[in-house]
């Protein structure tokens, strides 16, 4: 059972006490990410996520490094659409060392010139290495088109051009911004000392009492009927359609991960094992909801020889109308329900797994639901709530469809995409 706990400063504490296990996941999570950017900052979310590394007025780079490494433990951070989290996992003897090394991290990096300009050459690496992953590029190029002229459509990493502008007084002033005590949770998971970690955090925290609140200005992203395709000279194409899909915390996210599940969410969903096993169409095929604070989406993904695009789009299409017309078997609700309350039991034995989803949803929602309170969500799921969230989800008067290969010809792609 977690605890909830609020430090002087008004930073929010979410503790869940493991005691069975030997470690313990730490983690401070900022409510910024690039759905806070606009189009002259958008990167600078993950560019600070990486600057935090590069050195404290306590600690240089490798000295960050080696204070984790040197105990085992484990020591990164990642930049999402709608946070950001600084995360250590060690043994719980080890907490103290934890505690230190991120609030360090946090609260007294340098930003020193000269390390932002080698680290935009490493970002713009990434940048390029992502470019050459065409199977992620297609997500964002999704993302792009249907949340169009949105903020939620920009790329985590930015691009070359706002990451080549970057300097210290923008990245200062984004910190002060958006790292303030109201725009901070920490949440913690393992066999913790409660007492003790709460004194190391009030330590730490006493000091930082930023409070500038910059009013929220984000209008809910519009869903968008696009298609958008990028040319890419590779022998495999990569396809994905996005629809209008469940944000956060709605009643309907459940019903819809029953449905998922049973469509194209595993190996033995209807869409892998139709297009894949059955008729060799493609080496991986899937579905995936994506849930934000105020929209989600709906992306199916398949990887294909560009000749077999019309095939896998008509099987594909047969599919959504066959859950649509049809809905899910008994077996199939029944299968897809344990198969969810399985998954979500086995995530809960990782301290890294609890501390995130309480992290996050506390962050993101303002509320952490109890094991208990999960499982009831799934169970409560009935067959008409999954065949009402069906019909709205497999609604193609919102379907986005993106192309990442050998597609030259915009005319030719929503001539053959049309729904």
């Amino acid at each position: 059972m977690f605890e909830r706990h609020k430090l002087s400063n008004g930073v929010r504490v979410i503790v869940e006490h493991i005691p069975h296990v030997k470690s313990v996941s730490l983690g401070f999570w900022i409510g910024v990410g690039s759905i806070h950017e606009n189009s002259k900052n958008n990167g600078i979310s993950h560019f600070i996520e990486h600057m935090l590394f590069k050195g404290t007025t306590n600690r240089t780079a490798k000295q960050i490094a080696e204070s984790i490494d040197s105990i085992g433990g484990q020591l990164n951070a990642f930049t999402s659409k709608e946070c950001t989290c600084y995360y250590a996992k060690v043994l719980d003897s080890h907490l103290p060392i934890a505690v230190d090394v991120l609030s360090d991290m946090l609260f007294n990096s340098t930003f020193i010139d000269i390390e932002i300009e080698k680290e935009k050459s490493v970002v713009l690496e990434e940048i390029n290495m992502y470019e050459d992953s065409p199977d992620d590029l297609v997500h964002d190029l999704l993302s792009k088109i249907t949340f169009s002229n949105h903020s939620l459509g920009s790329p985590i990493l930015g691009t070359n051009q706002t990451v080549g502008q970057f300097h210290r007084e923008m990245i200062l002033e984004y910190v002060a911004n958006n790292y303030t005590c109201d725009n901070i949770v920490v949440s913690v998971a393992g066999n913790i000392d409660q007492q003790l970690l709460l004194s190391l955090l009030e330590e730490k925290f006493a000091q930082y009492t930023n409070k500038i609140k910059v009013p929220d200005t984000i209008e809910i992203p519009n869903f968008t009927k696009n298609s958008g395709h990028r040319y890419k000279d590779i022998e495999q194409l990569h396809f994905c359609i996005g629809l209008k899909g469940i944000p956060q915390g709605h009643k309907d996210l459940y019903p819809l991960l029953v449905m998922n599940n049973v469509f194209g969410g595993s190996m033995s969903s209807r869409l892998f094992q139709n297009i894949r096993e059955d008729k060799g169409l493609a080496y991986s095929v899937f579905s995936y909801p994506s849930s934000y604070s105020r929209v989600g989406m709906m992306t199916i993904y398949a990887g294909i020889n560009p000749n077999q695009l019309l095939e896998v789009t008509k099987l594909i299409s047969e599919e959504m109308s066959n859950m649509k017309e049809k809905g899910l078997t008994e077996e199939e609700f029944y299968k897809s329900k344990e198969q969810l309350k399985g998954n979500y039991i086995l995530g809960l034995e990782s301290t890294s797994s609890r501390m995130t989803s309480m992290g996050k949803s506390e962050l993101l929602l303002n509320r952490v639901f109890t094991q208990k309170e999960i499982l009831d969500k799934i169970d409560s799921v009935t067959m008409e709530d999954v065949c009402r969230v069906t019909h709205d989800i497999f609604n193609l008067q919102y379907a986005s469809v993106a192309l990442v290969g050998k597609i030259d010809n915009e005319q030719g792609v929503n001539e053959i995409l049309k729904f």
